[in-house]
């Protein structure tokens, strides 16, 4: 597992996290943001980002309907980086099955009542893996 995250990230997890997600480019978020409120800021510092080429995206997981940002997905992100995770290597943990959650990939598992076993999951698996 832990070669899974000292390795590029395989360009096949930006096209399933487009296609099942969205995975709209930095500035289109911004611009969206900015249409439904006057000061987009806070919420961009929150953004899990991924670096593709010379490109910015964000994973639309962590967006709900409304554009808010999904809590459980808020928390994961802080946490990762007080532990120093690289964002794309969040991005990959969260598509794969996690034995820590009985085989359930982290991105289904993002309901309120779920956020605690991410959180955990995360920590015993993805911070040691990168570590």
């Amino acid at each position: 597992m832990a070669d899974l995250y000292r390795s590029p990230v395989p360009p096949q997890l930006w096209d399933r996290i487009r296609d099942e997600f969205g995975l709209p480019a930095l500035d289109q978020v911004r611009e969206r943001l900015s249409a439904i409120s006057q000061d987009p800021e806070p919420v961009m510092r929150q953004l899990v980002r991924v670096f593709i080429g010379e490109g910015t995206y964000c994973p639309g997981y962590q967006f709900q309907q409304d554009l808010s940002l999904n809590p459980v997905m808020t928390r994961l992100f802080q946490r990762a980086i007080q532990l120093r995770i690289p964002h794309n290597y969040l991005a990959l943990w969260m598509m794969t099955p996690c034995p820590a959650l009985n085989g359930s990939r982290p991105v289904d598992r993002l309901k309120p009542a779920d956020g605690p076993a991410v959180l955990a999951a995360m920590e015993s698996t993805l911070a040691r893996a990168v570590a």
